[in-house]
Parts: structure tokens; sequence; C-alpha cells
């Protein structure tokens, strides 16, 4: 009987229903992410939580999983009439910055998906390449952008793609026809990093749905007086923007509060 390999990252299944309020079937093909970001990462938690992980720097190493396509070949057929869109990834990220590798095994998942008729929708703090504007369906391509201060970005996400890349590569998809989304999500209080949501909103508005979230899990966000004020006013800034601007938009749960 041969050794297990001491890189293997072998999983059972992939594709499952996800209880993300604006979700519906996702897939995580990849353990950790180089992105490393600091806000916390609620995905680095779990993952050291369940065990998946020891530390930050064994979550900065990503792997693949190792049988991506033989499982996607068994649960593409067993799920596609049920799945109304697939999101890459709730957990990791699917166009890791620096990593080709990774990059590549989610364009191809993408397409096998649509071959399958089934609709993607994928998210990334990476380079989205503009050959996804070639995919067999229209697909939904975002990315999460919570500033436009590259010294924050570097702070908070220090191994993600710069801030202006990712934007002007999802624009170059919107210009090829694309349907194109932006999570302004954890976006930070005044007292993290303070800053002018409309100039971030104005950069952005070429997108077809925005979707804005608080920052959870930091301390300093509830020891900032009259944070949950400061979150109905910036829900409502993006809510009137939107309207005004014909924009698709979503406020994330625990966001704004009456």
């Amino acid at each position: 009987m041969s050794e297990k390999k001491v890189h293997e990252n072998i999983r059972k299944s992939l594709i499952y229903k996800t209880a993300v309020e604006y979700g519906d079937y996702t897939l995580n093909h990849v353990t950790g992410c180089s992105h490393g970001c600091k806000y916390p990462c609620y995905a680095y938690m779990m993952a050291k939580r369940f065990k998946k992980v020891e530390d930050y720097e064994e979550w900065i190493q990503p792997k693949l999983v190792d049988n991506i396509f033989p499982l996607l070949s068994k649960e593409l057929p067993r799920y596609k009439d049920k799945i109304k869109t697939l999101h890459l990834c709730f957990s990791t990220d699917p166009y890791m910055y620096g990593h080709p590798d990774i990059c590549n095994a989610s364009t191809q998942i993408i397409e096998k998906a649509n071959v399958f008729g089934v609709h993607c929708s994928v998210l990334t703090k990476g380079i989205l390449p503009v050959e996804l504007a070639k995919m067999p369906l229209k697909n939904e391509y975002g990315i999460t952008a919570v500033t436009l201060d590259e010294d924050f970005r570097k702070e908070m996400e220090p191994g993600a793609a710069p801030m202006e890349d990712r934007i002007s590569a999802l624009e170059a998809l919107s210009k090829q026809g694309c349907y194109t989304w932006i999570s302004i999500e954890p976006y930070p209080t005044p007292n993290i990093h303070e800053q002018n949501l409309e100039q971030l909103l104005e950069r952005v508005s070429f997108a077809n749905r925005i979707i804005f979230g608080r920052l959870h899990y930091n301390k300093q966000v509830t020891a900032y007086k009259g944070y949950q004020d400061f979150y109905n006013a910036c829900a409502k800034k993006v809510i009137a923007f939107c309207e005004e601007r014909k924009i698709a938009y979503h406020i994330k749960k625990g966001t704004f509060v009456e």
C-alpha cells in the first residue's frame, strides 16, 4: 500500500447548498487563501476552528483539491437541474493573485459548469481574466472592493491584487457585455479607516449590482461610538446611489438596523 502524499487534498464532495443569504449552490476547490486578509477573515477562522488548517501561515499557503474534475463529472449531472447559480467561492478565492494554477482551474470549472447548463457567479480579490467574456453562458463576475486606498488595502489584504488592477479587470469584462458586481464588504468604520464612500461608489458605478455589508468580528467596530448609525447612513448612501443610477443592490443582514 502506497504512503499518502503529504500535500494530498482529496475531497469526497465539492458542490453543496449554501446558507449564505445571497447564495444558492457553491463549491470551494482550494484549501486556504494567500490573500491573508486581516479584517479578520471568517473563512480562516472557520478553517482553524474545524482543524482544516493549524494556523495563519498554513492558511496562506493554498492547496488545490486534487480530485476537482472527477468530482465535477459526477456532481454536475446530479445537481444541474437544482442549481440556479453556482458560486465560486465563499471559503476561498477562485482567482487568487499570483496563483495561475488556481486561476486556470477556476476557469476550467466555470467552463465545465456552463457546458452542463449551470450558470456561475464569481467573487475575487484577484484579477479576473478578460477571456471569461467568451464563456458559453452569461455568468456573473464580481470583485470585493472596500477601499480605493492602496495603503489600507496592503494592510488588510496583504496578498490580494492591487485595488485599481482588480477594478480595471472587472471593468474590462463589463465593457465586453458581462454582468458584473461589486461586494463592498467588510466595510470599515472610520476609527479603522476613514474614507469617502461616494468616491468608491463612483469608481465602481459601471457594475450591474452592488452588495454592501458591515465589518464583523472586529472589536474596533463596536468600540466606535455610533457605529450602527454610521452603517445605517452608509447603507442609505448605497441605496440612493444605486436607485439613482438603476444599479441593483443588496444590503447585507445586520448592516442596516432601524
